[in-house]
């Protein structure tokens, strides 16, 4: 049986990228067969590596049948995986960030998660020597999923560990690392041509806070002024996005990655009041700038509260 490799719905680089290394291991370096899928589109930024490195975008799929067997990349919460994900078989899980809880497995399986920036760092090591061969375009997205998840070394996420594999791989590889990032982040801050509500869900994650269902939005962009000058309706999109999500809420914080900063969107009082609670910002309008916030795995989701 091929085992399908993939990471969560709402696909960002190193999710998108992580996926197409890990099967290609499997299938050349630990004789398996093995094939990357997505859960949705890629965003804007993933799509550029994929084109900038040569790799064919993986298939996207819906959900898994009974008995697949299955890899799971840079998540390990349910919500973000397929709905019949407990039905398939989850023979390995290689992530970075916090245990949610949820999955089933049949037998004993293989977890590696670890402390760090990036999937594809947690890859690098389990590689080990194995990575000296690896091909031109792996080693170029394995470069790119760490520049990605650390904003090019600025997001607090980042470890010594991370930059040093990053370092590594551009030099194995002649790249520049400022152009190259510059690159996937012009790349990113591309969204005229999604609507509100793909941007509200592009790049999002579930979480619970004193019992409200939030669905946590977060934008990276160089350019944040075109995203914030769309504010109002993405405002209004935030009430349908909620109602068609199951939420109470949506939230938006826009990363401005040169000037290091968020600026989240106050549509109402209870956002007011989670902004102040979480933050210690003193919101007076619609939005509210939250200076040296980059990261919401490390910093806006440990903080929330009401």
């Amino acid at each position: 049986m091929t085992t399908l490799v993939f990471g969560h719905k709402s696909p960002d680089t190193d999710s998108t990228m992580s996926a197409i290394v890990w099967a290609w291991y499997l299938t050349n370096r630990r004789g398996g067969n093995a094939e990357p899928r997505l859960l949705g589109e890629p965003n804007t930024e993933a799509a550029f590596v994929l084109k900038h490195w040569g790799l064919p975008k993986p298939q996207i799929i819906a959900d898994v049948a009974e008995g697949q067997d299955v890899v799971i990349v840079d998540t390990n919460n349910p919500a973000e995986l397929p709905p019949r994900i407990n039905d398939a078989n989850i023979v390995a899980i290689i992530d970075h960030h916090m245990l949610v809880g949820g999955l089933k497995t049949r037998t004993p399986i293989n977890v590696v998660m670890r402390p760090l920036a990036c999937t594809a760092t947690v890859m690098h090591d389990i590689m080990g020597d194995d990575v000296v061969g690896l091909p031109r375009e792996i080693k170029g997205a394995m470069l790119s999923c760490i520049l990605s998840d650390t904003l090019e070394f600025r997001s607090p996420t980042t470890t010594d560990h991370d930059k040093a594999v990053a370092t590594k791989l551009a030099a194995d590889l002649g790249v520049s690392i400022p152009e190259l990032a510059s690159k996937m982040f012009e790349a990113k801050s591309d969204v005229s041509a999604f609507s509100d509500a793909e941007l509200l869900r592009m790049d999002s994650k579930e979480y619970t806070v004193a019992g409200k269902e939030l669905r946590i939005s977060v934008l990276e962009t160089t350019a944040p002024k075109v995203i914030l000058d769309r504010k109002a309706s993405l405002m209004r999109s935030m009430l349908d996005v909620a109602k068609e999500d199951g939420a109470d809420q949506v939230l938006l914080f826009v990363i401005d990655i040169l000037r290091e900063e968020a600026t989240l969107l106050v549509p109402n009082d209870l956002v007011k009041q989670l902004a102040e609670a979480s933050f210690g910002a003193k919101v007076t309008g619609d939005t509210v700038v939250l200076p040296g916030i980059m990261s919401r795995k490390k910093q806006i989701i440990p903080s929330l509260k009401l």
